[in-house]
């Protein structure tokens, strides 16, 4: 399988990024979620050149890297349907259990 990740930029800890952070944990216990992606946390305060780079407006965002194509989920990550939805885990369609 081809190497999939994902990368969750954050400005500070802010409670919302503690909330990001909470819930790409909680994602990740997912069996459908955990063996498939790896993931990083990035804080832009420590590597604010990140943020030109990556062309980031607005944090917490988790970026899919690859496979491509590129996806951004902007936001605290509760939705979790939105984000399996949006990284293509799972279509609008599928089964997601809670």
């Amino acid at each position: 399988m081809a190497k999939q990740i994902v990368r969750l930029y954050v400005l500070g800890y802010t409670p919302i990024a503690q909330r990001a952070i909470e819930n790409l944990k909680l994602l990740c216990q997912q069996p459908e979620f955990s063996t498939v992606y790896d993931t990083e946390v990035i804080n832009l305060l420590d590597q604010p050149s990140l943020a030109e780079e990556e062309k980031i407006l607005a944090t917490p965002v988790l970026i899919k890297k690859l496979p491509e194509p590129m996806r951004r989920i902007i936001g605290d990550l509760s939705d979790r349907e939105r984000v399996l939805v949006g990284l293509d885990i799972f279509t609008k369609d599928s089964d997601i259990r809670e």
